[in-house]
């Protein structure tokens, strides 16, 4: 429901409220690729005038995440490996970027709240319970993330938080990465209380690293065609 969309909290233009919410279905799967987005239903499911709704789907396209097709019009483009190793590649050189800051502004009272969640993390990875994991896991890197002072690195980060989201899923799903994952989820808290930022910047990379591989690994796996007989 858009209808005082100009009026609310943030008070966002309505296009991008309507590019936001459009993205987020994209990113989530909730429109697959190849779905066809239809100016004059979209307009009214969201209670908009087209004009708004076009100049929301413009910016998606320039995102690649929608491409118009000659007498199909708006089309949902699908993900692809580079696609998704250049979303993580982008992500992880930025958290690369904020260690030193992360080093030096973080609290007692902050650490104290990362081992909190460790705590609750503990508890999923015991119940193998892969959602509340990942829900988990996400608070966790960005609770690390807002320690930051460095607010234009922290938004290109946040630009690609739902992709991470989406996609970090299928490395947690690894049994064996979650294991070590959650090993080192707690050797960096070490690290950041102690100050020690040559071994923050050798763990994050490396875990990093890792979280990206064993989502592309599993996703080269999916693209793979059967077996036949």
């Amino acid at each position: 429901m858009l209808d005082n969309a100009d009026n609310s909290a943030d008070n966002k233009p309505i296009r991008d409220i309507a590019y936001d919410e459009l993205k987020h279905a994209i990113i989530m799967g909730e429109l697959p690729p190849g779905y066809r987005i239809v100016e004059t239903v979209y307009a009214n499911k969201l209670h908009i005038s087209r004009t708004p709704l076009r100049e929301a789907l413009r910016k998606l396209e320039l995102d690649g995440l929608v491409k118009y097709e000659l007498r199909k019009g708006v089309i949902v483009c699908a993900f692809t490996i580079s696609d998704i190793e250049e979303i993580f590649t982008i992500r992880n050189s930025m958290m690369m970027l904020i260690l030193p800051s992360v080093i030096r502004l973080a609290t007692p009272e902050v650490i104290a709240k990362l081992r909190e969640i460790l705590k609750e993390m503990d508890g999923a990875l015991a119940r193998q319970d892969c959602d509340e994991l990942a829900v988990l896991n996400r608070r966790f890197h960005g609770m690390i993330e807002h320690i930051t002072d460095k607010k234009r690195i922290l938004n290109v980060i946040e630009s690609q938080e739902e992709y991470i989201i989406r996609f970090s899923s299928i490395a947690i799903s690894n049994y064996a990465h979650r294991e070590l994952a959650h090993q080192e989820h707690h050797k960096m808290v070490d690290l950041i209380e102690q100050k020690d930022l040559e071994g923050l910047r050798i763990l994050m990379a490396s875990h990093l690293e890792e979280s990206k591989q064993t989502c592309l690994f599993a996703l080269r796996q999916q693209e793979q065609p059967p077996e036949t007989a």
